[in-house]
């Protein structure tokens, strides 16, 4: 992620404490959902950094409809906002509808919160519409001076947005679990390798890379890293990404035509 400027960590300082204070009076008054709103908007304007009156906006109409807040910077919707009221627990439900305006309208990023729990989504647009959560936070555990804290604050502020903080931190959340990592260990390429460094143990024995599968899949992974939707789809993608890397290219050099490998980027599930 990218460094944080000094002004953004002493803006952290200065105003987390203060809505801390306010959310726990807002809590203990069990304060209606449009005040809460009310108290939402003063976070991204005194917190995260956005102009109130230019950036701030409740007149986002979709499909007939307002949601609570969005977030515009040079005239593009960064965040679609659904807010309860700070007393209510944050539901399936509200996220479906959160899903549903950003989907209507186009727009990937989505956050719910009821002031105190903070919820940051990002919308795939496939068929049917899918989603993933990428961070979450209680703001009453915030430590405004504490790195990884600013780290999460950063990554919906304003200075944020504009050097892709979000879509950093998505990429390694996406990239960085367990299910790929499983995809990864399961991937021929490894298996190969733990084959090889087998028989470097024990000369003597044979072993295929079916037998390590298996061994890896029901002695030595968890379940759940193996099986659902996420696991199919991290597998998949791992699987892609050693097919386009196999792949190679034609090219002509001194009158002669040669194959080289071609270029992949990096594992990257915008793909």
């Amino acid at each position: 992620m990218a460094s944080l400027p000094k002004k953004v960590k002493d803006r952290f300082s200065k105003t987390v404490s203060k809505f801390q204070k306010i959310l726990q009076i807002a809590k203990d008054k069990d304060i209606s959902e449009s005040d809460t709103v009310a108290i939402v908007g003063d976070i991204f304007a005194e917190v995260f950094g956005y102009d109130k009156y230019l950036e701030l906006t409740s007149e986002f109409a979709i499909r007939r409809t307002f949601c609570d807040l969005a977030v515009k910077v040079n005239k593009k919707v960064q965040f679609l906002v659904e807010v309860k009221a700070v007393g209510i627990h944050l539901k399936e439900t509200h996220l479906r509808q959160a899903i549903e305006y950003g989907a209507n309208h186009g727009i990937p990023w989505i956050i719910l919160t009821n002031g105190i729990d903070w919820k940051l989504y990002k919308i795939r647009f496939e068929k049917p519409i899918n989603y993933d959560q990428v961070c979450s936070f209680d703001f009453f555990n915030i430590k405004p001076r504490a790195e990884k804290d600013q780290e999460t604050l950063f990554i919906i502020s304003k200075e944020g947005v504009k050097k892709d903080a979000r879509d950093d931190f998505y990429e390694k959340v996406q990239s960085v679990n367990r299910f790929v990592i499983a995809g990864i260990i399961l991937d021929d390429v490894v298996l190969n390798t733990v084959r090889r460094e087998l028989r470097r143990l024990s000369p003597r024995i044979k072993v295929d890379t079916s037998e390590i599968e298996t061994l890896l899949r029901n002695e030595v992974l968890k379940r759940d890293v193996l099986d659902g939707e996420e696991a199919q789809r991290a597998h998949a993608h791992v699987k892609r990404f050693r097919k386009k890397r196999a792949s190679t290219v034609k090219v002509r050099k001194n009158g002669k035509t040669e194959t080289k490998k071609k270029k992949v980027k990096p594992l990257s599930f915008s793909d």
